[in-house]
């Protein structure tokens, strides 16, 4: 049997080599501490549950859900987008509903691309944004983001003739693995990039909310906002040629109902909308239901994971400062970025491998991310301090 070359550069993933060293961990006798994946272990919150439980028993949520019946959870989406960030959005042309971002990043490929076409995304990247991309057949254009850079990009490195056949840059702020944020001028800086090269920017966003108190107001020019960080729209009010994901997994700890949305601009939207009427129908009516009441419901469960995270993300850089292993403390996100120590600084998928099979605890190698990534570790803060110090006490003595 033959299958489309366009797999081959699917088969291997950062998540699922992982899993498989876990398993091998948990075959010879290990308790694992599992590191490596950016689940929250917080539930959601129980008045979200009781809506989508109450539905449950309702049959008209049963059946299959057409865009037009998504309108209620798009009207709420708009407006929590309005009240968070001040920009006005047509809930009728300007957003869709999504099975996750993770689904949005993967499909607007399909969209915008073109068999040999580039994508320009960030070096080291989440990895789905990689996927998407060669499904479409194109081609990958990896933007390197190093330390020395806070992290961002640097547009004037690439090459003319890839821009000339590219078609989407895709950005990430706050960054998946990196944990880096982004200011308003940079994205004003790549929105303007875009409109230069007629390039479609795509901005995944999933970590809007998982930005940590007591780090400074890096943000001095963004009045009248709920949010600390900006959205890509803040830089591109007229939605000239950005899109925006958003996802529940992580501000509502919603990751299994796999629930988001984008907004943006309105022939991007159209365009996304038309893929995935090919794909699939709309979530489970239920699953909006719960959606809209997180969004428009209280918002202390967000500022309570906030908090977890915060107190979760101080217990592990303390720790790992007592062992010797000096790393920057993030501003977002639930991850640590951590530099690997010699001898493992520039294999990171053996020094991950190795760890998991002698302590049993699980992380990310950095290179999983890209080629940019190589030297670095990911973990994910996804336990209680107690066992992530913990988990910080074994690889004391892994390191030794």
């Amino acid at each position: 049997m033959q299958f489309a070359k366009r797999l081959q550069p699917l088969q291997s993933n950062v998540f699922a080599d992982m899993d498989r060293a876990k398993a091998v961990a948990l075959v010879a006798g290990q308790q694992v501490i599992d590191l490596s994946l950016g689940s929250s272990d917080l539930p959601a919150e129980a008045h979200v549950i009781e809506v989508i439980a109450q539905s449950l028993h309702d049959r008209s949520t049963h059946g299959y859900l057409l865009f037009n019946g998504t309108f209620g959870f798009r009207q709420a989406a708009a407006n929590w987008y309005e009240q968070k960030f001040g920009i006005k959005v047509d809930p009728q042309t300007e957003v869709l509903p999504l099975i996750g971002s993770q689904e949005g990043t993967a499909h607007l490929p399909l969209a915008l691309l073109n068999p040999g076409d580039f994508a320009l995304l960030l070096d080291p990247g989440y990895p789905s944004h990689a996927g998407g991309v060669y499904l479409a057949s194109g081609q990958i254009y990896p933007m390197p983001i190093r330390e020395e850079n806070a992290f961002l990009p640097v547009f004037a490195d690439i090459p003319a003739s890839v821009l000339a056949q590219s078609r989407m840059m895709v950005l990430s702020y706050p960054h998946n693995p990196t944990a880096a944020i982004a200011p308003i001028s940079f994205f004003q800086e790549a929105v303007a990039f875009c409109q230069q090269h007629n390039l479609a920017l795509v901005h995944d966003f999933p970590y809007v909310d998982l930005v940590f108190q007591g780090n400074g107001h890096w943000e001095k020019n963004l009045p009248n906002q709920k949010s600390l960080l900006p959205s890509i729209l803040q830089a591109d009010p007229e939605k000239s040629v950005s899109i925006e994901f958003f996802t529940l997994s992580k501000s509502y700890n919603m990751g299994g109902f796999r629930i988001g949305y984008a907004i943006g601009n309105a022939q991007l939207i159209n365009a996304l909308r038309q893929v995935k009427a090919a794909v699939d129908f709309n979530q489970y009516r239920g699953i909006l239901n719960g959606a809209i009441a997180a969004l428009t419901g209280p918002q202390v469960g967000v500022k309570s994971a906030i908090a977890t995270f915060q107190q979760r993300r101080d217990a592990f850089i303390t720790a790992l400062h007592r062992i010797g292993w000096n790393v920057p403390t993030p501003k977002a996100t639930m991850y640590i970025w951590a530099k690997l120590p010699s001898p493992w600084s520039q294999n990171s998928i053996e020094f991950c491998t190795q760890l998991v099979k002698q302590t049993g605890v699980a992380a990310s190698p950095g290179a999983g991310f890209g080629k940019s990534g190589e030297g670095y570790v990911r973990f994910a803060l996804v336990h209680e301090p107690a066992l992530l110090e913990t988990a910080v006490e074994r690889m004391a003595q892994f390191l030794d």
